[in-house]
């Protein structure tokens, strides 16, 4: 039995044989590294860059190299066990049921809210006489609504690709625009920590491009179809690419802002409104030309996210309505059973440990072939948060947040991180993955060093909370 990737091409027995690297594989990470770079990362990079000037872009390359362990563990899970991790969160006890299902719902309620004024800024920067801004973002929410509804992984991939290709050449453009200084570049790869300093290099080493989508790469994986261990090699290929290219926005932005604010002492404020600054002092320098050309790309980073919450917290939450009725249908708690281990491998498919699309029991997961399939995609789960991030968030657009819900927003959106390294920490050194696919050192050590990060980032998100 075969089966045919989006490319046309033959990828090979649903056993999960081994493939070569190839460049026409990538895809997932670029879509998880897209979502998870949105319009407020961009803004804390160059607010970075114009306090300390290239001082911080160690932390830049240090945190480039932080989200790749983290994707890398996340996809590694899915295709070793042939389980999502929603389900490898099950099994480490209720507790992460508990998280999740509150986490996903209020985050979910906000974030919708936020991602469709973030996309709507720049809209309304380009066309300032056509329509308002609350109308641009409802534009923009229904308009992620329907293409996420309507469309299936292969399109979501190419329209995440293109947007990408837009930030890129954008974003690169306007860093060569404002003319890097390539000695002090170089400098700033050493690490140092000027005073004040420390709270904005954690954030960029743990802030820029992590979020709830990283923990929705495993998903991706299997949605572009590949399952089991044979297609380890090439998910860390994509996964390499997709970070690297993550730092390249990082780096750009860096030097924007040490080049275009830090030696002219603008101060530009946070938020997503501080990416509207910048188009203004870019049109002053460079002119208008620059400056829309800047406020598209602020328009790709920003609706790149958007829909890339809507496809991918829509397929999380997916997994875990479906795993939650067969539990109930089933009368017990889903607990898989540690990994045998494995006796010496007589070839490549035997040393993978597990059948691609089944769980560590050698049992089907219908979640992994539902996402080979797109079944997932139009299953009532999926369409029903997609609607539940785009109609209740729209009333937030025009009236002031509840107090209350900001304050469960913040907290619940400060301990995800945390909670995933962690909990990949715990899933890859027990016996739910096999020996062969376990972390080793260095994944241990990067994973800890996330955790803890994390942590910080987390009791300070906390702390700055209007209590």
């Amino acid at each position: 039995m075969t089966r045919t990737d989006e490319a046309g091409e033959s990828a090979g027995p649903v056993t999960g044989r081994p493939r070569r690297p190839s460049w026409r594989y990538i895809g997932p990470g670029i879509v998880v590294a897209a979502t998870g770079v949105g319009a407020g990362d961009l803004v804390a990079t160059l607010i970075a860059g114009s306090r300390f000037g290239y001082t911080l872009l160690w932390a830049a390359v240090i945190g480039c190299v932080v989200k790749i362990s983290l994707a890398e563990a996340a996809g590694r899970w899915h295709l070793a066990t042939g389980q999502t991790l929603f389900e490898g969160w099950r099994s480490l006890g209720s507790w992460t049921t508990v998280y999740f299902a509150g986490y996903v719902v209020i985050w979910g309620f906000v974030y919708g809210a936020t991602a469709m004024s973030s996309s709507a800024l720049p809209l309304a920067a380009l066309f300032p006489d056509f329509l308002g801004l609350k109308t641009w973002a409802v534009i923009t929410g229904l308009t992620g609504l329907v293409f996420v509804w309507f469309n299936h992984y292969a399109v979501f991939e190419k329209t995440m690709t293109a947007l990408v290709g837009v930030m890129f050449v954008v974003v690169v453009y306007v860093a060569l625009r404002v003319g890097p200084d390539v000695p002090a570049a170089v400098a700033g790869l050493v690490p140092v920590l000027p005073d004040g300093s420390l709270l904005y290099t954690l954030g960029l080493i743990g802030g820029v491009g992590g979020t709830i989508t990283m923990a929705a790469y495993g998903y991706w994986v299997n949605a572009k179809g590949w399952t089991g261990p044979g297609w380890m090699k090439v998910m860390r290929l994509d996964n390499r690419v997709a970070y690297v290219t993550t730092g390249v926005f990082v780096i750009a932005m860096l030097i924007t802002g040490a080049e275009l604010l830090h030696s002219a002492n603008i101060a530009l404020a946070s938020g997503d409104k501080g990416l509207l600054a910048l188009g203004e002092v870019l049109e002053a320098r460079f002119g208008a030309t620059t400056a829309k050309l800047f406020l598209i790309g602020f328009f790709a980073a920003s609706f790149s996210s958007l829909i890339g919450v809507w496809h991918g917290v829509s397929l999380l939450f997916t997994d875990f309505v479906e795993r939650i009725r067969r539990d109930r249908a089933a009368g017990r708690a889903a607990a898989p059973a540690p990994v045998p281990e494995p006796a010496a491998p007589a070839d490549d498919t035997a040393a993978a440990g597990t059948t691609a699309g089944t769980g560590v029991t050698g049992k089907p997961d219908p979640a992994v072939s539902g996402l080979v399939t797109g079944a997932a995609e139009k299953s009532l789960p999926f369409r029903a948060y997609l609607l539940w991030l785009t109609f209740p968030p729209i009333s937030l657009l025009f009236l002031d947040r509840p107090f209350g819900l900001v304050i469960v927003y913040g907290v619940l959106g400060a301990f995800f991180m945390p909670f995933l390294a962690l909990t990949l920490l715990w899933l890859l050194n027990s016996g739910r993955t096999p020996r062969e696919w376990r972390n080793g050192a260095l994944s241990n050590v990067m994973l800890t060093a996330a955790g803890l990060l994390f942590v910080v980032l987390c009791v300070q998100q906390v702390r700055e909370l209007p209590w």
